[in-house]
């Protein structure tokens, strides 16, 4: 034992006790910092009492927000400065650049310039997100993707910044932060990353009925696309749109996606997250490389300012969409991306979106997230950016000449001349001078909308109904799609721990959109299934809307689909560059893939270099697969495992599977049987079963299938 009467040790001992009475120092110190806010007023950050913290300050219900809102600043300024240099939100981006043409005068509708000619070009940028993750998560994650477009127009740049899906899962901007903070990986531990499937996601939703209309959409096939040029866009909220003669209109802007809108399912999700995280960004960044560019159409929905106030929902609510059969969308233009960035960081990394940039022609409406992402935004990139100088990187600038007073602080580009660096100035000879409205060419002019009403913090009746556009997304849907949203919703929720959120979500949510999902739900979940909804409820109008469904928005073409060809030494080279002519012919991009990057040795003796290995590139990079004839290299896949998972994988997923020759043997080892999607044929018989394969490839999966296919091992 140790000689507590030693020296050594007692000088040991007046040391550690020295310590000990610091670190108690230290630990009081951080009690004083700690907050526990059980049982506690909510409050401002100068100790203010807070009676109010759902609703902005604004003039009258449905005015505009009111820039003396303190609460909603305060609450705003310090979100957007949460965190640096990676963006709060959509982190995790990838981008190209492009160009949009207009299909026609437009200047009936706005006297935007961009949009006043047929033919004309515009320089885009648009870069996509994911909402949750951090930039190092998985791209292919249950989320909704940011869909922002940069025009580089020449009155100056407008930014459309939207989403994949065309409402919001809030309908004030002051509420923004609470559902970032819930939606986020969980403070005390970090988890989960890049994903909604925790409590306090779901305890936020199931609190905030106005969310259950976005929610349904993100546990959709909306939620997890194959490819970014498979998704639809929108700019969510309501903006007008404004002609030469001062005649306002309101619109909702769409993208419409050339090659249709698909997804993936889910067990795809789940493996491409381990085995490509950078699914989505490699698809975008190599189909812009071979030539195979993105595209998608402009489109609006235009509303006469009589009819403000015809819809049995409120234009101003970004929880509501407008029903195409109600208003169908008008094509404006189309937009090509077709260049990479050079450069990630410097472009994709530093473009700086803003709802607020906007040009003559194009004016905003008072929807009150609109509104606050107005203020957010800027002040978002005054942090991320270092500065208010962000519009002069490189990526940020106008190609419209820039001419102001605005000098100095940090990172500034513009080395300025003259001497008066305000306005009015007679030193400078008055410029830069004022552009009036009417003018060629002229400045921009705000819409002079007529405005009264009592400082509030209230919200307008008109956005209190929040299930019945639920309903209808729900009633929309194929049967297929119901069911993958059954399964989403199962699994997010099964991953609850606490059995009264389920609860909630279940009862007086779900409920309230449909009854058969709620109890479907709650049956997985292991709740008692509700009888009755909690409320009254409002039935849609219409009933269902066909354009919601991703089944009706496929191009009945297959260009730019993927599709694997299963080769090992002995196959048939003939029928490989006959099925191949034929896929390029449809505008479809075939690879090789071998049991191994080693060239292969066809029956004829020609030399085969694969693209990839069947292990490094998996069934789940593609969207079908075509295995040739044979017989050397069928009895080589008949011993691989690697060969025989792909086909299973394959015909798990819904794939399309043409297979010639002897392959047919690899059908029935596999006891794969025949369908609408599974095509054979003898060796010579190339021509037809292409036919019947390239229809099932338009359809993009075998939905028939999916029945069969869950009992095929994963």
């Amino acid at each position: 034992m140790t000689d507590n009467k030693d020296p050594k040790h007692s000088e040991v001992a007046g040391t550690d006790t020295v310590d000990r009475k610091n670190h108690n120092a230290k630990l009081d110190q951080l009690e004083g910092a700690r907050s526990d806010a059980t049982g506690e007023a909510l409050t401002t950050n100068q100790g203010v009492k807070i009676a109010d913290n759902q609703n902005t300050l604004r003039a009258g219900e449905r005015g505009p927000s009111l820039l003396e809102d303190f609460i909603m600043r305060e609450k705003l300024t310090h979100f957007d400065h949460e965190r640096i240099p990676e963006r709060i939100v959509h982190a995790r981006g990838s981008a190209a650049h492009g160009v949009f043409v207009s299909y026609d005068d437009h200047s009936a509708l706005t006297k935007a310039s961009f949009l006043a000619g047929k033919g004309k070009e515009t320089p885009v940028f648009v870069r996509f997100s994911t909402v949750q993750g951090s930039r190092g998560s998985a791209d292919t994650v249950r989320d909704v993707r940011g869909f922002a477009t940069k025009f580089y127009t020449d009155e100056g740049i407008f930014d459309l910044v939207g989403n994949n899906m065309p409402v919001f899962f809030i309908q004030d901007a002051i509420k923004f932060p609470d559902f970032v903070h819930a939606v986020k990986p969980e403070p005390h531990n970090e988890i989960p990353q890049g994903q909604s499937a925790h409590d306090s996601f779901w305890d936020f939703v199931s609190l905030t009925p106005e969310s259950a209309h976005m929610v349904i959409w993100a546990m959709s096939d909306r939620g997890i696309p194959r490819s970014l040029r498979a998704m639809e866009g929108f700019g969510v909220h309501t903006f007008r749109l404004i002609n030469a003669e001062g005649v306002s209109r309101f619109v909702k802007f769409h993208w419409k996606p050339v090659a249709g809108a698909f997804s993936l399912v889910w067990d795809e999700t789940l493996k491409l997250a381990g085995k490509d995280p950078d699914f989505n960004r490699r698809d975008l960044w190599e189909s812009i490389e071979m030539g195979d560019y993105f595209e998608w159409e402009l489109g609006v929905q235009v509303v006469e300012e009589a009819d403000e106030h015809k819809f049995d929902f409120d234009l101003l609510d970004p929880t509501k969409i407008i029903p195409e059969e109600l208003v169908p969308v008008q094509k404006l233009g189309k937009m090509t991306l077709n260049r990479n960035p050079d450069n990630f960081f410097a472009e994709t990394e530093q473009a700086a979106f803003h709802i607020g940039h906007i040009v003559p022609g194009i004016d905003f409406t008072n929807d009150p997230l609109l509104q606050g992402r107005l203020f957010s935004y800027t002040d978002t990139q005054l942090l991320r950016l270092g500065g208010p100088n962000f519009h002069e990187i490189p990526i940020n600038r106008s190609i419209a000449p820039v001419h102001n007073n605005q000098r100095d602080a940090f990172h500034r580009q513009t080395i300025n001349k003259g001497r008066a660096n305000y306005e009015p100035n007679s030193i400078d000879g008055g410029w830069p001078k004022e552009t009036p409205p009417a003018a060629s060419g002229g400045g921009f002019e705000s819409y002079p909308e007529r405005m009264e009403g009592h400082k509030v913090r209230a919200r307008s009746p008109s956005f209190g109904d929040h299930f019945s556009q639920a309903t209808l997304f729900w009633n929309s849907m194929s049967a297929p799609e119901k069911e993958h949203i059954i399964g989403a919703y199962s699994f997010e929720l099964g991953k609850v721990e606490r059995v009264f959120i389920r609860e909630r979500q279940v009862n007086e949510i779900l409920a309230n959109i449909d009854l058969e999902l709620a109890r479907r739900v709650a049956e997985n979940i292991g709740v008692t299934p509700p009888t009755a909804p909690t409320i009254s409820l409002k039935q849609p109008n219409p009933a269902s809307s066909p354009a919601l469904s991703l089944m009706n928005h496929l191009s009945g073409n297959i260009k730019s689909r993927k599709v694997a060809i299963l080769i090992a030494n002995g196959v048939d080279g003939k029928a490989i560059e006959a099925f191949k002519q034929k896929l390029a012919d449809e505008g479809a991009i075939a690879k090789l893939i071998g049991p191994s990057p080693a060239p292969v040795k066809a029956a004829d003796g020609t030399m085969l270099t694969p693209d990839a290995a069947m292990d490094g590139m998996p069934s789940i990079a593609f969207d079908a697969v075509f295995v040739p004839g044979g017989a050397q290299s069928v009895q080589a896949m008949a011993k691989n495992g690697v060969a025989k998972h792909y086909l299973l994988e394959a015909y798990k997923h819904l794939k399309p599977i043409a297979v010639l020759g002897e392959a047919r043997q690899l059908l029935t080892a596999l006891n794969l049987p025949e369908d609408a999607g599974l095509v054979t044929g003898d060796d010579g018989d190339v021509a037809r079963v292409f036919t019947a394969f390239a229809q099932a490839l338009a359809q993009h999966r075998i939905w028939a299938r999916e029945a069969a296919a869950e009992q095929v091992p994963a």
